[in-house]
This record gives C-alpha cells, sequence and structure tokens, in this order.
C-alpha cells in the first residue's frame, strides 16, 4: 500500500461508521411507524374471526327457530303437544292419566332414598356433637419415656 509504514500492520477500518447510525435510526424510525398499524390490523381481523363465527351461529339458531316454526305449523304436531304436554283430549275421546308409579317414559325411579331436609340434617350433625368421643386415651405410665442428653459444649471462639 503507498503511504503505509513499513512494519507496522494497516490501520483498521471504524466498524461503527456515520452511515451505519444514520441506517439504523431509518430502521428503527420505520419499525416505530409500522408497530401502531400492524397491531390494529391484528386486533381488526381477531374481531372480524369472532363477528363472523357470531354470524355462523346465529345463522344456525335461525334454521333451527325456522325449523320448529315449520313444525308449529302442522296441526298433527300441535296435536301430540297438546296430548304429551298439556293431557288434553278431544271431547269424544277418554283420556286416563295413570297416577302413581307407572313405567312410562316420564317415570321417575323412586328407588333412590328420600333426601332429608337440611334442618333435619342440622339436627343429626348437632346431636352428633353432643356425644361424648370415644377415644382411647393413653396413660402416662404407658408411654414410653424418652431421655434427651444435651452435650456439655464449650462455645466456640
Amino acid at each position: 500500500m503507498p503511504g503505509a509504514i513499513p512494519g507496522r500492520p494497516p490501520p483498521e477500518r471504524a466498524r461503527f461508521t456515520s452511515r451505519a447510525a444514520v441506517l439504523a435510526v431509518v430502521i428503527c424510525a420505520i419499525a416505530l411507524s409500522l408497530a401502531y398499524p400492524v397491531r390494529e390490523y391484528i386486533a381488526q381481523r381477531r374481531q372480524i374471526d369472532q363477528l363472523q363465527a357470531q354470524s355462523a351461529a346465529t345463522t344456525a339458531e335461525l334454521a333451527r327457530l325456522r325449523a320448529e316454526a315449520r313444525r308449529l305449523n302442522d296441526p298433527a304436531y300441535i296435536e301430540q303437544q297438546a296430548r304429551d304436554q298439556l293431557h288434553m283430549c278431544f271431547p269424544t275421546e277418554k283420556c286416563y292419566v295413570i297416577i302413581g308409579n307407572a313405567a312410562g317414559p316420564g317415570a321417575t325411579p323412586e328407588s333412590a332414598p328420600p333426601v332429608a331436609p337440611w334442618y333435619a340434617k342440622l339436627w343429626q350433625s348437632v346431636k352428633k356433637a353432643d356425644q361424648a368421643p370415644a377415644r382411647s386415651v393413653k396413660k402416662a405410665d404407658q408411654a414410653p419415656a424418652r431421655s434427651v442428653k444435651k452435650a456439655d459444649k464449650a462455645p466456640a471462639r
């Protein structure tokens, strides 16, 4: 190299130049100016997805309600519901209602024990607490004696 002193290593170039500093500032400014719009875009996409899911659920509910409205416009369905739920019948018919343990579809099993009311449970717990506890108490002479010996040590200095 011209102008280099023999025996000396060539001078190193500066690693952090003013061009690199300006480039870093420009990149940071671009990143900061894009941060808010990108965050808003992500929030809006999330809101759009939620609204689309809500719209799909509303559409399914609407389809279910329309099907129910079609059934309610059918006189045979209305008659069946009146017989099943309201126990109604035509004037020329005789209707019977079975009271008691029926093995029909609406029958409840009576094999389950009856549930006691809360005050009965409370009274039982008071009675149980009033009774003397059945504990086995060991006498002092039956308990094994333990002796603890302390070693006499001089305080360390």
